[in-house]
């Protein structure tokens, strides 16, 4: 079986961190991190991450802005997303998944529970 490769990109260190932490213990996948739109843009492109975790709320090019910028470069159209968010209204749940992505996991999230909801969302 081969090692999934997960990049996070999200502003907050904190996020990177647990994700960093959780990921690799639980399911022993690696983890790239990103802290900016941008930044995740580039690392998907030369990474070709298997999933990417994407921050909705960041600074200068937010999730919304990065998924489609993702979405139009060939490099990583297909890679899935899934879009990390601290809102939890249903209407924020389906404006998210409408863009396209392959779901939405709420933060905070449980570390040891993040491979899981991933795995599910993915079939994988």
């Amino acid at each position: 079986m081969t090692i999934k490769r997960v990049l996070i990109i999200d502003d907050e260190e904190s996020i990177r961190k647990v994700v960093q932490l959780g990921l690799p213990m639980v399911g022993n996948w690696d983890v790239l991190v990103a802290s900016s739109g941008i930044e995740g843009i580039l690392t998907a492109q030369i990474e070709q991450p298997d999933v990417i975790l994407l921050d909705v709320m960041m600074p200068n090019m937010d999730g919304v802005a990065t998924f489609r910028s993702l979405q139009q470069h060939p490099s990583t159209q297909s890679i899935p997303v899934i879009f990390l968010t601290g809102i939890t209204t249903t209407i924020e749940h389906h404006r998210l998944n409408h863009l396209g992505g392959n779901g939405v996991i709420t933060k905070p999230f449980n570390a040891l529970e993040l491979a899981g909801q991933i795995t599910k969302l993915l079939n994988w």
